[in-house]
């Protein structure tokens, strides 16, 4: 049994720090059986990053919503990533930004202003996106017993870089509904699939821009945005198909 304590204490040793702004990447499974569930992982990680810090997971839709089902609802559309962000989506006081395929949902210090502007960008990862805005406040990403690989930063990287392979089809037109029945009509690039080794970073990031170790029974990475994004950025700018490839 691991209780939010034992989790508190593995989150210090990685270098999670009060006043984080932290984006999390879960396989819930992996960490191990914990007292009360989903409430055990969140409760230490809020209190992990204190009052002044920002919890954030991705809520992406992206099996839910598309050309033939073009509606996202910002309250009732599910996401598709795990157990652990799905609970956390539904908690109160916990915001969503307006993204049909890539949204990402936060409570904290900073949930507003990193949410709030998402549907101003054609694309998932552009400019008013949480992902980008994680990087402008230096935050950090947390892979909780999923690997590297599940990285959704990685995608607002390949938009700067322009990655040849990275968007599919036209644009679509989407209908964004928010809790207060408004609607907003959203045109935008929809990602396409592809080989994804994002792992490959472990070669280029060290600690601290890098560490490891183990939350509950997870094997976790935490991840500094601004590295990331750093180097990233430079690799594929040498060989736009670097993170396609295999090791």
């Amino acid at each position: 049994m691991i209780s939010a304590e034992q989790l508190l204490l593995d989150l210090k040793e990685l270098g999670v720090c009060s006043g984080d702004v932290l984006l999390v990447h879960s396989s819930f499974k992996s960490i191990g059986h914990m007292e009360q569930g989903a409430d055990t992982i969140i409760a230490a990680l809020r209190q992990a990053l204190g009052d002044d810090g920002t919890l954030c997971m991705p809520a992406l839709s992206y099996n839910f919503v598309d050309a033939k089902q073009p509606v996202f609802h910002l309250q009732e559309t599910a996401s598709c990533v795990g157990y652990l962000c799905e609970y956390f989506r539904q908690l109160p006081g916990v915001v969503r930004s307006k993204h049909p395929t890539h949204s990402v949902c936060a409570i904290g210090a900073q949930a507003e202003a990193l949410c709030s502007e998402h549907h101003l960008d054609p694309t998932p990862g552009g400019a008013h996106s949480p992902f980008v805005k994680m990087r402008d406040c230096g935050g950090k990403i947390l892979m909780l017993g999923c690997g590297l690989g599940p990285n959704t930063t990685m995608h607002a990287i390949e938009e700067l870089v322009g990655a040849p392979y990275l968007f599919s089809g036209d644009e679509i037109e989407y209908q964004l509904e928010d809790n207060n029945a408004e609607t907003i009509t959203y045109i935008g690039k929809r990602h396409a699939v592809f080989d994804q080794h994002y792992q490959k970073i472990a070669k280029h990031l060290g600690d601290p821009d890098l560490r490891w170790c183990n939350i509950g029974e997870a094997s976790s990475f935490l991840i500094d945005c601004r590295a990331l994004w750093q180097e990233a950025s430079k690799l594929m700018e040498e060989d736009a198909y670097y993170f396609n490839k295999l090791p």
